[in-house]
């Protein structure tokens, strides 16, 4: 932002690289991750495994809690270890340099609108090279279709 920060907390399926779901806030808190989850969990299902880093958002009782509650497996990255995450670090990187510091947002409310403008993009109709060039819209769809065929 022009002034200030915001944090944005993504939940990314890693088999298609697609954002399930996202919320921005302009406090470290735990509430905002809470709500992203679960939305995913609502719209995309449960997760075996969910891995975050060792934020203190993620380490909480209430994160850590709804996890367990649905019976997901919790993983945190080592300390230093950005490898571990190395796909959600690629979104972030995707996101700094093809939306956010192209645009300065002066409000909450503008970051809110380009990352959400950027996001379905990005799930929509942005190839991915490691996707052999497909969206992770497309990857998701695939992978539903043949799960239903197969069983």
């Amino acid at each position: 932002m022009a002034r200030g920060f915001v944090y944005l907390f993504a939940v990314l399926d890693w088999a298609s690289r697609r954002v399930l779901a996202w919320r921005l806030s302009n406090t470290l808190t735990t509430d905002f991750c809470l709500e992203a989850v679960r939305d995913a969990l609502a719209h995309s299902g449960t997760p075996e495994i969910f891995n975050t880093d060792q934020g203190c958002q993620f380490t909480s009782q209430e994160f850590t809690g709804l996890l367990t509650h649905h019976g997901i497996q919790i993983s945190m990255d080592g300390k230093g270890c950005w490898r571990d995450n190395v796909f959600v670090e690629r979104l972030w990187k995707s996101i700094k340099y093809e939306e956010v510091y192209l645009h300065a947002y002066e409000t909450v409310g503008a970051a809110h609108q380009g990352l959400a403008r950027y996001l379905t993009f990005y799930n929509q109709t942005r190839p991915h090279q490691a996707l052999d060039g497909q969206t992770p819209d497309q990857v998701s769809s695939d992978h539903l279709t043949t799960g239903l065929t197969a069983a």
